[in-house]
């Protein structure tokens, strides 16, 4: 009997151990200690780099274009102006213009006809997409005819101010119209007070 119960001890310690064992599997493992860690990925040729902006170039600011110029009346000029601007922000521009003017002048008892030429420069603020205001000082060489017949070239100072409406005709180019007027009002000007000049023009970016 001793024999007997010692070969049931021995088996019962045998499947003890083999229940225990069995225990020890990881899917008892709920608070996830025991389980390998999981690999992040931190290799830099996987990481895609930041789109940045493109830099605007000089070229892509510029801008050019040009007027005719019409002035209907005892002093009438039908002019060419081409124009090379700079666009310093999205809304300020500034720019050159130079202009040659075909005259032909009415107020005395003898006509006489004339050309001009000159150049200014500009300041133009967009207020929105259609219409900007614009500063132009300019100065231009004009024939001035006298009563007696005679006449002189001088140098005559102009102010412009006045604004322009724009109608794009593709994505970088455009068709425009404005109304100026001198602000200066010089004694040597030969345009009435407060005459308005009219231009139409196109222009275009690089």
């Amino acid at each position: 009997m001793k024999q007997i119960g010692r070969v049931l001890l021995g088996l019962f310690m045998a499947g003890g151990l083999h229940v225990f064992a069995g225990d020890t599997d990881d899917s008892s493992d709920t608070d996830g200690e025991n389980r390998p860690p999981v690999r992040e990925e931190t290799d830099a040729a996987n990481k895609k780099p930041l789109a940045t902006k493109p830099q605007s170039s000089i070229r892509d600011n510029l801008f050019f274009g040009g007027y005719i110029n019409l002035s209907i009346g005892s002093y009438t000029v039908i002019g060419i102006e081409p124009m090379l601007g700079y666009r310093l922000t999205p809304k300020l521009s500034t720019g050159i213009k130079v202009r040659y003017d075909y005259i032909k002048d009415d107020r005395y008892a003898t006509s006489h006809t004339t050309s001009n030429y000159g150049g200014s420069i500009f300041a133009r603020h967009q207020i929105n997409p259609k219409f900007y205001v614009q500063l132009e000082p300019a100065t231009y060489n004009y024939e001035l005819f006298y009563t007696d017949g005679s006449s002189e070239r001088e140098w005559v100072p102009f102010l412009f101010a006045g604004g322009g409406y724009i109608q794009p005709l593709s994505e970088r180019s455009w068709l425009n119209a404005q109304i100026l007027f001198d602000v200066l009002q010089s004694d040597k000007s030969p345009y009435d007070d407060w005459e308005p000049f009219f231009s139409i023009g196109v222009g275009a970016g690089f």
